[in-house]
């Protein structure tokens, strides 16, 4: 059976094509190349991401093929050099800022979301905290049932912020409301 679907999972990877992600790094976005994901292993990411039954199993999901394709990425790119936070890759080739993160992230984000991989959210404009020192994140947002209702007050919202860790490594997703209180992830 397992035989079958990986062979379904081939043959449907040949009807779609490669995708192209542009990763931006190097502070501010100022320099930028093209990261190119296979068929094969966007599939791979969406089959993780479809046994997902929850939003929290998908968020947890969605933390590992975010670092997965960070990874791929750093394969093709420099970013591979980066480490979380700024200190310690500053003047390194490939080095991301929070910037570099939320809009790398966000269109890995966008990728997953086009392609139809998530179901429990959806992806939002990056999010932002503070005025003097700023911080930025790619962003989503929990839907379902309980959430199509207009009447629904109480939105879920959560920070993927890949900025803390290490190229490759699983990115956090955090409640927003202690995104901004400036709560760091227990990375």
């Amino acid at each position: 059976m397992r035989r079958l679907a990986f062979l379904l999972m081939f043959l449907a990877a040949g009807a779609r094509a490669d995708e192209v992600v542009g990763i931006c790094f190097n502070y501010g976005c100022t320099t930028g190349e093209a990261a190119v994901f296979s068929e094969i292993r966007l599939a791979l990411a969406q089959e993780m991401l479809a046994t997902a039954d929850t939003a929290e199993r998908e968020r947890r999901l969605l933390s590992l093929v975010v670092g997965r394709l960070y990874s791929w990425a750093g394969q093709q790119t420099p970013i591979h050099a980066d480490r979380g936070g700024n200190f310690d890759d500053q003047g390194v080739q490939g080095a991301m800022d929070c910037i570099d993160h939320s809009t790398t992230t966000t269109s890995f984000l966008r990728l997953l979301e086009r392609r139809g991989a998530l179901r429990f959210h959806r992806v939002l404009e990056p999010a932002q905290r503070g005025w003097m020192f700023q911080h930025f994140s790619a962003q989503i947002e929990e839907i379902g049932p309980e959430l199509m209702n207009a009447e629904t007050e109480h939105v879920r919202r959560f920070a993927v912020d890949s900025w803390y860790v290490d190229n490759g490594h699983p990115a956090p997703v955090i409640p927003l409301e202690t995104w901004h209180e400036g709560s760091d992830p227990d990375v």
